[in-house]
């Protein structure tokens, strides 16, 4: 059985560490494959080990040039049940039954732009569910091969894992164990 807890207090505010990200927290509008609001507001939070991480791996992209832009972060578990009611298929969108890392304050949905803003080439947009997403796809131009290769060595450094499936996902390895919750986020 699923066990799930409804506190956010232990996860960290990403803004509090830094404003040197870029923010499109798409599920806080209606851009995403969903077409609705899913979110009261754009914050991002992330269980505190996972949040220095990310902090140290978007200082490490800052020194060459980059920045992370953040799609997705901490996502309540009533929301996972709405994505997997409409893409029920666990390799794009994780099982509710089980829990997303998302729900549990360990994982990131990211790309990578330039110091000024400026989207790197990916090949696809985020929520793309389509084998041209997969990090093991290759026909893309070698721009967009290389810059996900940048973003996945980057991000490794850092404690993170890419998911198969999905090459701005990704894992935390300190959010194992960690309870699945189910706390709308907290907006002012």
């Amino acid at each position: 059985m699923l066990s799930c807890t409804n506190s956010t207090e232990k996860l960290t505010d990403l803004a509090t560490l830094s404003t040197d990200f870029e923010m499109d927290m798409r599920y806080a509008t209606d851009n995403n494959f969903l077409e609705e609001v899913l979110y009261d507001c754009g914050t991002c939070l992330l269980l505190s080990d996972v949040a220095n991480a990310l902090n140290d791996a978007n200082a490490y992209f800052i020194e060459k040039g980059y920045r992370i832009k953040i799609y997705d972060c901490y996502r309540p578990l009533d929301v996972q049940k709405k994505m997997f009611k409409k893409v029920p298929n666990p390799m794009y969108v994780a099982d509710p039954a089980e829990g997303s890392i998302h729900n549990r304050g360990g994982a990131v949905d990211i790309t990578l732009v330039t110091i000024d803003g400026k989207e790197v080439p990916m090949g696809t947009d985020h929520d793309h569910f389509g084998e041209e997403a997969h990090i093991d796809y290759t026909q893309l131009p070698s721009d967009v091969l290389k810059n996900r290769k940048l973003l996945q060595d980057g991000m490794k450094q850092y404690g993170f894992d890419v998911l198969q499936s999905e090459w701005w996902h990704f894992n935390h390895k300190s959010a194992d164990g960690h309870p699945v919750m189910n706390e709308p986020l907290p907006c002012k």
